[in-house]
């Protein structure tokens, strides 16, 4: 009883995931179509699944739900100890279902994971991060959603990687869900509450074209963008990418907020932040309290320095 089965979607996150999942089983990666499988194999999958749909961009997290629950069922309860997927509000809904079809407890919001005595024991931060707690299900199979951003991916150690076997899962065509769907706005470049680098603008961007500088700078870096409580009531931030205490917290390695003041209830939803860099004109915003790095200026000069200085660099 071994296999973790990861989600791996691409990217930074399937990789955290594999390092997680390599310290209590074997790591056994879900993909949706082809994948970089030496890129999986050396971060310890042992086995890669490519799955199939013609309903995986209709449906996407029904998809992934039939093809973890599937294969949990092909490998067994005996054999299966864990599934892990990266956090985001799809990632908490596919391993809420999946748990529910499973019959299994799941954990959310998950910053590290080890083997316990009688199973796998998930490390998570609670009130907005300022205890750790540590949980472990009681029934069936762990399943966990993981906030990738706060985990170091690691290659496998020694000598070269296990060539991992390949196999391939066909999902037909999910009728039964198509009157389920959502209709969902354009996809930002990364989700928010799982992404590694987040940018945020503030009321000193000065308008809806100046905001916009900061989602060019996030998909520049490859991260994700969100703004402040200010910038969603002035229409220019969508209110699901409102980072703040009653919105969405975050947990990156890196936090640049641009023409952010820096209220109580920002921060309360973004302080944990590995590194802050801060740019405001006001020397005395509270921002600046929290920042490893400050600089004092206009928000829409910096962002436009950064991005031409990320295309140089790219050149």
């Amino acid at each position: 009883m071994d296999t973790v089965l990861v989600l791996a979607d691409g990217g930074r996150p399937a990789l955290a995931l594999l390092t997680l999942a390599r310290r209590i089983g074997t790591p056994v990666a879900v993909t949706m179509g082809e994948a970089d499988r030496e890129m999986l194999a050396r971060f310890g999958a042992r086995a890669i699944w490519t799955v199939e749909s013609s309903d995986v961009d209709t449906c996407p997290a029904t998809v992934r739900v039939e093809a973890l629950t599937r294969l949990a069922a092909e490998i067994g309860p005996s054999c299966l100890l864990a599934i892990l997927v990266a956090e985001s509000r799809s990632g908490q809904e596919i391993a809420g279902r999946v748990a529910v079809r499973l019959g299994s407890g799941v954990l959310t919001g998950a910053v590290d994971l080890w083997m316990g005595p009688d199973g796998p024991i998930v490390t998570q931060r609670v009130l907005d991060g300022a205890y750790l707690a540590e949980s472990e299900v009681v029934r069936g199979v762990t399943v966990c959603s993981v906030r990738t951003c706060e985990v170091e991916p690691v290659e496998v150690a020694d000598g070269a990687p296990v060539r991992p076997t390949v196999h391939g899962l066909h999902l037909g065509l999910l009728r039964g869900w198509r009157s389920a769907q959502l209709v969902r706005g354009k996809k930002e470049s990364q989700d928010l509450e799982n992404a590694a680098i987040v940018v945020a603008g503030g009321h000193g961007l000065g308008s809806s074209d100046g905001f916009a500088l900061a989602g060019r700078l996030a998909q520049a870096l490859g991260g994700a963008a969100c703004g402040s409580f200010t910038a969603t009531e002035l229409g220019w931030c969508p209110p699901r990418q409102r980072v703040d205490q009653i919105g969405t917290t975050v947990h990156p390695q890196l936090y640049l907020a641009l023409g952010v003041s820096g209220s109580i209830r920002h921060r309360a939803g973004m302080q944990t932040a590995q590194t802050i860099i801060a740019v405001d004109r006001d020397p005395e915003a509270p921002i600046f309290g929290v920042a490893d790095l400050g600089v004092v200026g206009d928000a829409r000069d910096v962002a436009r320095e950064l991005l031409k200085e990320i295309e140089r660099r790219r050149l």
